[in-house]
Protein backbone atom coordinates (compact mmCIF):
# COMPACT_ATOMS: atom_id res chain seq x y z
CA UNK A 1 0.00 0.00 0.00
CA UNK A 2 1.44 3.56 -1.16
CA UNK A 3 0.27 6.80 0.66
CA UNK A 4 0.78 10.20 -0.47
CA UNK A 5 -0.11 13.21 1.62
CA UNK A 6 -1.13 16.91 0.12
CA UNK A 7 -2.55 20.10 1.66
CA UNK A 8 -0.58 20.52 3.86
CA UNK A 9 0.91 24.53 4.19
CA UNK A 10 0.84 27.45 6.32
CA UNK A 11 -2.31 28.95 7.78
CA UNK A 12 -3.22 31.67 10.24
CA UNK A 13 -4.68 31.13 14.08
CA UNK A 14 -8.60 30.06 13.27
CA UNK A 15 -8.15 28.84 9.86
CA UNK A 16 -9.02 25.87 7.97
CA UNK A 17 -6.93 22.76 5.64
CA UNK A 18 -8.01 19.99 4.33
CA UNK A 19 -5.48 17.38 4.23
CA UNK A 20 -5.46 14.44 1.09
CA UNK A 21 -3.88 11.17 1.48
CA UNK A 22 -3.69 9.36 -1.62
CA UNK A 23 -3.83 5.52 -1.60
CA UNK A 24 -3.20 2.71 -3.86
CA UNK A 25 -5.73 1.03 -1.93
CA UNK A 26 -8.10 1.14 1.10
CA UNK A 27 -7.23 -0.71 3.58
CA UNK A 28 -9.55 -1.98 6.42
CA UNK A 29 -8.56 1.33 8.41
CA UNK A 30 -7.23 4.53 7.15
CA UNK A 31 -6.06 7.38 10.21
CA UNK A 32 -4.65 10.55 10.50
CA UNK A 33 -1.38 10.96 13.21
CA UNK A 34 1.22 14.32 13.86
CA UNK A 35 4.43 14.84 14.97
CA UNK A 36 6.23 17.56 16.08
CA UNK A 37 10.14 17.07 16.05
CA UNK A 38 10.91 15.68 19.61
CA UNK A 39 7.79 14.24 20.84
CA UNK A 40 5.46 11.56 20.55
CA UNK A 41 3.63 10.69 17.24
CA UNK A 42 -0.09 11.09 18.02
CA UNK A 43 -3.52 9.59 16.68
CA UNK A 44 -6.34 11.93 15.44
CA UNK A 45 -8.42 10.40 13.56
CA UNK A 46 -9.55 6.84 11.78
CA UNK A 47 -12.21 5.59 9.24
CA UNK A 48 -12.88 2.10 8.88
CA UNK A 49 -14.01 0.49 5.64
CA UNK A 50 -17.41 0.84 6.49
CA UNK A 51 -17.25 4.18 8.02
CA UNK A 52 -17.38 4.63 11.57
CA UNK A 53 -15.01 6.71 13.13
CA UNK A 54 -12.55 7.13 15.81
CA UNK A 55 -11.65 10.95 17.03
CA UNK A 56 -8.76 11.88 19.47
CA UNK A 57 -10.41 13.42 22.40
CA UNK A 58 -8.43 16.29 22.34
CA UNK A 59 -9.63 17.43 19.20
CA UNK A 60 -12.90 18.73 20.23
CA UNK A 61 -14.90 18.35 17.11
CA UNK A 62 -12.43 20.59 15.08
CA UNK A 63 -11.13 17.83 12.58
CA UNK A 64 -13.47 15.78 10.57
CA UNK A 65 -11.74 12.54 8.50
CA UNK A 66 -13.76 11.08 5.38
CA UNK A 67 -12.59 9.29 2.40
CA UNK A 68 -13.61 8.78 -1.43
CA UNK A 69 -13.81 4.94 -1.62
CA UNK A 70 -14.31 5.29 -5.57
CA UNK A 71 -11.10 7.87 -5.67
CA UNK A 72 -9.23 6.30 -3.04
CA UNK A 73 -8.42 9.54 -1.62
CA UNK A 74 -8.21 10.05 2.46
CA UNK A 75 -9.34 13.39 3.98
CA UNK A 76 -8.99 15.24 7.05
CA UNK A 77 -10.82 18.84 7.33
CA UNK A 78 -9.14 20.96 10.31
CA UNK A 79 -11.01 23.67 11.43
CA UNK A 80 -10.40 26.59 13.95
CA UNK A 81 -6.47 25.59 13.68
CA UNK A 82 -4.67 26.53 16.64
CA UNK A 83 -0.55 26.66 17.23
CA UNK A 84 -0.73 24.16 18.85
CA UNK A 85 -1.61 22.15 15.62
CA UNK A 86 1.89 22.52 14.23
CA UNK A 87 2.86 19.49 13.28
CA UNK A 88 4.03 16.97 10.29
CA UNK A 89 1.01 15.09 9.91
CA UNK A 90 0.80 11.74 8.38
CA UNK A 91 -1.64 9.29 6.64
CA UNK A 92 -1.52 5.61 7.58
CA UNK A 93 -3.31 2.30 6.70
CA UNK A 94 -3.59 -0.39 8.94
CA UNK A 95 -5.23 -4.34 7.91
CA UNK A 96 -7.24 -5.12 10.57
CA UNK A 97 -9.02 -3.74 13.41
CA UNK A 98 -9.12 0.49 13.82
CA UNK A 99 -8.33 2.65 16.88
CA UNK A 100 -5.99 5.22 17.12
CA UNK A 101 -3.17 3.11 18.25
CA UNK A 102 -0.26 4.35 16.05
CA UNK A 103 2.30 1.03 16.27
CA UNK A 104 -0.29 -1.34 15.03
CA UNK A 105 -0.65 0.79 11.68
CA UNK A 106 1.16 -1.10 8.93
CA UNK A 107 1.61 1.87 6.27
CA UNK A 108 2.86 5.44 6.28
CA UNK A 109 2.95 8.06 4.30
CA UNK A 110 5.72 11.03 4.09
CA UNK A 111 3.60 13.26 5.84
CA UNK A 112 2.80 16.87 4.76
CA UNK A 113 4.02 19.85 7.38
CA UNK A 114 1.05 21.92 8.62
CA UNK A 115 2.27 25.22 10.35
CA UNK A 116 -0.47 27.41 11.95
CA UNK A 117 0.57 31.13 13.01
CA UNK A 118 -0.86 33.81 14.94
Amino acid sequence: VQLAESGGGSVEVGGSLRLSCAASKFTYCMGWFRQVPGQEREGLAAISSGGSTWYADFLRGRFTISKDNAGNTLYLQMNSLKVEDTAMYYCAARLNRCDLRDEKYNYWGQGTQVTVSS
